[in-house]
Parts: structure tokens; C-alpha cells; sequence
């Protein structure tokens, strides 16, 4: 199994999260015994850090492997190897007394606010149910009072408590599901596609309440999305995947103006600009994405590309350093 390796981005402090040559497979079982017959190769050698307080955007077409990689970071589903690294700890080798305790820092926000909450389930119990896990309130009148102060802090208010999910918007739901995240008083939040699911005018709102929060709590984001103009903004640094690796991982401003990967450029071409007197050339990639089972030799990219070389068949390129924190994994940066 091929995996690829990046440089680790200089840092004036110990990274809070150091994600080292991560990879998930999913076993393809078939015959009449159910044996292995293929492997799904869903994330592939994925190397990449995080500072406390900043937010790394993670961008890719669907099925790259960027919401595998976020559970794999959270345990929730099973690395098949590699390492995470959470403030100096090894999460990938806890066992599950030492998972639980660390949980309490790494939460997520998840994708869908329709799907997320229990049906079965008020608000109240919702949010508190963390609170009651982890023994954070001492009394009800603190547990109510804790739900209040976090329903208030999402922009909410305290006679939502009481309802049932199917009585509130889909984006008051996201704003359920930020305050659950919220309710342990996390360090670092995976936010899985956090407003994919919603209107266009609802993820302006949740987007700057994220970065509220965050302004406020010092909070650390691991923002997951498909389309890049949602994590412009957002997003301190942000990292580019294709087909379970990290193409291009650069600071947000560089990778937008100066991309140095053609797949970043595809996809940059395809975010709107709000001047319609301005022109934009499209880059149109041919053909799918191939399948993880079936990948591509040498850069996985090169069926797509339209800058493709004899070499890049062949030869896979490795995630280096093309500027300064600025890294790409293509043959055209040599």
C-alpha cells in the first residue's frame, strides 16, 4: 500500500493535533466464504498538523475522503494505520477509558441537521446528555442553567429547551447541534460539511457564528467542505484532497491567488464570482473521479489532468514543499 508523506509545515509551538500517514481501507469481501477480495482505499497516507486556534478548511469532491479522515481523527470509525496526535497523545492508541476522557476536547458538528438529532428527544436532553456523561454539572439547577448559557450562545433561546427537533428550521438544528458540540467546552471541533445540508443564506449565518465562537472560546477547527468559496473565508490554512490523499496544503490566501496543484485550479474555476462583468476561464475535467477500489497508477490525478506528462503515470508524486508552508504533490512544481 502506497502512502505519501508530507513535510511538516514549520510551527512556533507543538501542533495541538499531528495527523501522521493516516489510512483507512475497507475490506471487499465476497465467494462463498466471504473472503477478502479488494480493498476500498478511502483515505491514503494523509499527513497534516493543526495550531491551537486556528481553522484548516479541507476540500475535495465527494468520495476523497475528507469525512473519513475527520472520524478517523475522532475514533469514530477505525484508522487501518497511521497516527493521531492530540496535544503530545497518541488517540489512535488509547484504549477506550483514555478515548473517553479526550473526547471531552474533540468534538464534531455533523453534516446533517435533519439526521444528527434523536427524533425521541428534547433539546434539553439533547445538549445535556454530554453534560450527564461526563458528570460536568453538579445539581439541575446548574445542568438547566448550563443548557440555557449554551442554547443563548448559539443564538437561541431558553424556551427552545423543551422542543422536540422536527419543530425547529434546519438551520436552528445546526445551531442545536454546535451547542451539544459545545456543551464539554471542546479545544478542536471537526465541523463534517457543516452547512452542505443547508440554504445559502443560512450558511452565511452559521459560518460567522463558527467564527464567533471560535474569536470568543479560542476554539480550533478542522472545517470539512466540497466546495472551496464556503471555506475562503473560514479557513486559516487550507488543504486540497483527491482521491484519499492531500494534493495541496497551503495557507488560505496563497492557495487561492497561487494554487500549484491543476486539480486546486480546477477547482477554483468553478467558484462564482460576484462581478458578472469580470471573465473567468472554466477548467472542465474530463471523466470521474476513478474509484478508490481501481486507483490509478502513478498520480492519481493524471486521467483528469489536462496537463498531464509520460511521467505522471508512472510516477507517484510526493506531497513537498513548492513555497514557503506552501506544499503540493505534482510533478510540474519540479
Amino acid at each position: 500500500m502506497s502512502t505519501v508523506t508530507s513535510t511538516p509545515l514549520p510551527q512556533t509551538s507543538a501542533p495541538l493535533l499531528e495527523v501522521k500517514n493516516l489510512t483507512k481501507y475497507f475490506s471487499i469481501q465476497g465467494g462463498i466464504f466471504s473472503t477478502e477480495v479488494d480493498r476500498l482505499h478511502a483515505v491514503d497516507g494523509v499527513s497534516f498538523s493543526i495550531a491551537a486556534g486556528e481553522t484548516l478548511g479541507m476540500v475535495g469532491e465527494s468520495g476523497c475522503g475528507k469525512s473519513t479522515t475527520g472520524r478517523c481523527i475522532l475514533r469514530l470509525i477505525e484508522p487501518s494505520s497511521g497516527d493521531v496526535m492530540f496535544e503530545g497523545q497518541s488517540v489512535t492508541q488509547m484504549d477506550k477509558h483514555a478515548l473517553r476522557e479526550v473526547r471531552r476536547d474533540m468534538q464534531i458538528i455533523f453534516q446533517d441537521p435533519f439526521a444528527s438529532l434523536n427524533p425521541r428527544m428534547t433539546v434539553q436532553a439533547i445538549i445535556g446528555e454530554a453534560l450527564t456523561i461526563h458528570k460536568l454539572t453538579n445539581n439541575p439547577n446548574d445542568y438547566q442553567a448550563r443548557i440555557v448559557q449554551l442554547l443563548e450562545t448559539v443564538g437561541l433561546n431558553a424556551d427552545h429547551m423543551r422542543r422536540f427537533p422536527h419543530e425547529f428550521s434546519g438551520g436552528q438544528r445546526q445551531r442545536i447541534g454546535i451547542a451539544r458540540a459545545l456543551a464539554v467546552s471542546p479545544k478542536l471541533i471537526v465541523c463534517d460539511e457543516p452547512v452542505s445540508a443547508l440554504d445559502v443564506s443560512i450558511q452565511a449565518q452559521v459560518i460567522n457564528l463558527l467564527e464567533d465562537l471560535q474569536a470568543k472560546m479560542g476554539l480550533t477547527y478542522l472545517f470539512i467542505a466540497h466546495d472551496l468559496s464556503v471555506v475562503e473565508h473560514i479557513s486559516t490554512r487550507v488543504a486540497v484532497m483527491y482521491l484519499g490523499r492531500v494534493v495541496e496544503i497551503a495557507p488560505s490566501r496563497n492557495l487561492y491567488t497561487q494554487p500549484r496543484h491543476p486539480y486546486t485550479e480546477a477547482l477554483l474555476s468553478a467558484v462564482p464570482i460576484p462581478d458578472p462583468k469580470a471573465k473567468k476561464q472554466r477548467i472542465v475535467l474530463t471523466g470521474d473521479v476513478p474509484s478508490p477500489v481501481n486507483r490509478p497508477t502513478g498520480c492519481h490525478f493524471h486521467p483528469r489532468c489536462p496537463r498531464a506528462m509520460e511521467r505522471c503515470k508512472v510516477e507517484e508524486p510526493l506531497l513537498k514543499n513548492v513555497a514557503d508552508q506552501h506544499q503540493a504533490a505534482c510533478h510540474l512544481n519540479d
